[in-house]
């Protein structure tokens, strides 16, 4: 029997399935289509063992008559029996094969607009949509969900409907051969329908327990396997694989309590059903006697009364699958209606100069907590500004702003001079190019990952970036040089490496505006020199700006702004700031102290 899928609740089961059925809505006359082939299907189906008892009855009466010297069997009705027997079956086989294709295409089509949506709303979801959010979790939705209401989508329906007409239809054929017999059987129903609900309720809680424990021994061999180096060097291996055998334990019990449950479902079906034959052949074999039914109508009886009980297992699993895809759209619905970042603007940003002005800034990430208080800042067109500050002081969240990652609580800031609300949002994103501390890079080649900077830049002009970020050199090292392709994980090459292709890249957007955001943390000295003249040319004639926690990075800053606590508390050029004996000097003779 195929494992039971877990049920979650549908939280707002009406208005799912409405949102649902106006999702396939447009699809509404394929399923229709669907939902007639599969009625077909399952007549023809219904209808052949009355067809082949009455081969039987033919044989039968043939091999008496023939015993009895009056007559002979009939081979040549026969033969007609089995022929139209044999084109039921084609023709069952054929309508349920159609139905499988529309279903399939229906469900594929759906589930190919959802992906496409979900992929749309990624890129219109505000930060702090992801700020709240498990990446886990929104993989789930794009990945588990969608492939949930596909799957359902395909089987479930057309199982209902099929599950539906087998029962009726085998129900009048069998008041079509006995009524008594049909009512002997009938009583069966309540007394299967009631273990079926009895096995899956007990089993119900075992399947959630086994897939919460199979989440967790999931994390602790991701875990084990990506801090393996961590295990190894606390010579944790022990206390890692008691934890291990603790949880796979609980999934074992949970896994053997709700497998044996639902597996007991077929054997007590099926001894349901055989007592159920064994009554129908003794009633029906006293019947034969007396000729109040043929013997190829028992053995029709018979395959309709074995068949009478599969229909209601069937709709019990199909009932967990609907609950699940329904659960599976609610969540997808919910993730589609989140509310996307505005996008007022109407200016281009094409031909913007990098001339910013902060004005009364006041932001928090939330609101009741605020953490920029009243920032002011006004900067030049190709001025390179670097902020600095303590751990928390809110330097990150200044270029975040900038950048209209979230918007203002109150305050504004001008990119030449206009709110960059008016801008229009594709543009306005444009006009940056941001290096972190956090490197991000995909699978795929060294030439292609540089190129995201520029999809429309040259090899040589790729070649020229990585040159100026001193990346060419460790590149041809590499096996295959910029053709090498870094694995998802990017582990084949080194942090500092990294480092040096992510502002390779943001060389190569050619920004009007640069942000460099602890850019230089994961290299070395040497290295970090290297980076600074080759930084100082490119910034030549563009706006920057240098978050920085190594101060000596940023002593030739046209401007440096110290922030503490959300406010800015000092302005002015290194040796100024040093003179004044303030804030600044303080962070920065910290880091020479002994």
């Amino acid at each position: 029997m195929p494992r039971m899928r877990t049920v979650e609740k549908v939280k707002d089961f009406k208005g799912t399935v409405k949102r649902l059925y106006k999702r396939i809505s447009k699809y509404k006359f394929l399923i229709i289509l669907a939902f007639l082939f599969a009625i077909g299907s399952t007549v023809f189906a219904i209808i052949s063992p009355k067809i082949l008892g009455n081969a039987t009855t033919e044989i039968y009466t043939g091999l008496i008559a023939k015993i009895n010297g009056v007559g002979t069997i009939n081979f040549q009705r026969i033969s007609h029996i089995l022929i139209t027997l044999a084109i039921l079956y084609i023709i069952s086989a054929l309508f349920s094969y159609i139905q499988s294709l529309i279903m399939t295409s229906v469900s594929q089509k759906a589930s190919y607009e959802l992906r496409k949506e979900v992929s749309v709303k990624l890129n219109n979801l505000p930060m702090k949509y992801y700020d709240k959010q498990l990446t886990g979790d929104i993989l789930s939705i794009i990945t588990n969900d969608i492939d949930t209401l596909q799957i359902s989508l395909n089987g479930s329906l057309t199982q209902i409907v099929s599950a539906i007409v087998t029962i009726i239809g085998i129900f009048i054929m069998m008041l079509s051969i006995n009524v008594s017999l049909a009512i002997i059987t009938a009583l069966v129903l309540p007394f299967a329908s009631l273990i079926v609900l009895l096995i899956v309720s007990k089993s119900q809680k075992h399947f959630v327990a086994q897939q919460k424990y199979l989440a967790e021994v999931d994390a602790e061999v991701e875990e084990m396997i990506s801090g393996y180096t961590v295990i190894k060097a606390f010579n944790a291996e022990e206390k890692t694989l008691n934890k291990f055998n603790e949880d796979n334990l609980k999934l074992q019990d949970a896994g053997f309590k709700s497998q044996f449950l639902s597996g007991l479902m077929h054997p007590i079906m099926n001894f349901v059903g055989n007592l159920n034959y064994a009554i129908i052949a003794i009633i029906g074999s006293l019947y034969a006697i007396k000729g109040k039914i043929t013997v190829g109508n028992i053995q029709s009886f018979i395959q309709y009364s074995r068949q009478f009980t599969n229909p209601i297992a069937q709709l019990a699993q199909i009932s967990n699958q609907i609950q699940s895809m329904l659960a599976a759209s609610e969540r997808v619905f919910n993730f589609l209606s989140e509310e996307e970042q505005i996008d007022e603007g109407t200016l281009s940003a094409n031909k913007v100069e990098g001339n910013i002005e902060f004005k009364n800034v006041k932001f928090g990430y939330n609101p009741n907590k605020i953490i920029i208080k009243d920032f002011n800042a006004k900067v030049k067109k190709g001025e390179k500004i670097a902020i600095v500050g303590p751990t928390s002081a809110g330097k990150t969240t200044i270029v975040k702003l900038l950048m209209r990652f979230y918007e203002l609580n109150s305050g504004e800031i001008l990119l030449d001079g206009k709110n960059i609300t008016e801008y229009k949002r594709s543009e306005l994103e444009s006009v940056f190019a941001m290096v972190l501390q956090d490197t991000w890079l995909f699978n795929g080649t060294i030439m292609d990952n540089l190129r995201y900077g520029n999809l429309n830049a040259s090899d040589k002009e790729v070649i020229a970036a990585a040159k100026t970020a001193s990346a060419d050199y460790f590149i041809h090292t590499l096996p295959e040089g910029y053709n090498m392709v870094l694995n998802e994980e990017t582990s084949n090459i080194s942090g500092g490496q990294k480092q040096l292709l992510t502002i390779a890249r943001a060389i190569l957007a050619n920004p009007k505006v640069l942000i460099l955001d602890e850019a230089t943390s994961n290299v070395d000295t040497r290295t970090e020199e290297l980076i600074q003249k080759a930084m100082d040319k490119v910034m030549e004639g563009r706006t920057s700006f240098i978050i920085a926690h190594r101060l000596s990075t940023i002593k030739n800053a046209d401007l440096i702004l110290v922030m503490n606590e959300g406010d800015i508390v000092e302005v002015g050029k290194h040796e100024e700031l040093l003179k004044k004996n303030g804030f600044y000097a303080t962070i920065y003779n910290s880091q020479f102290e002994k």
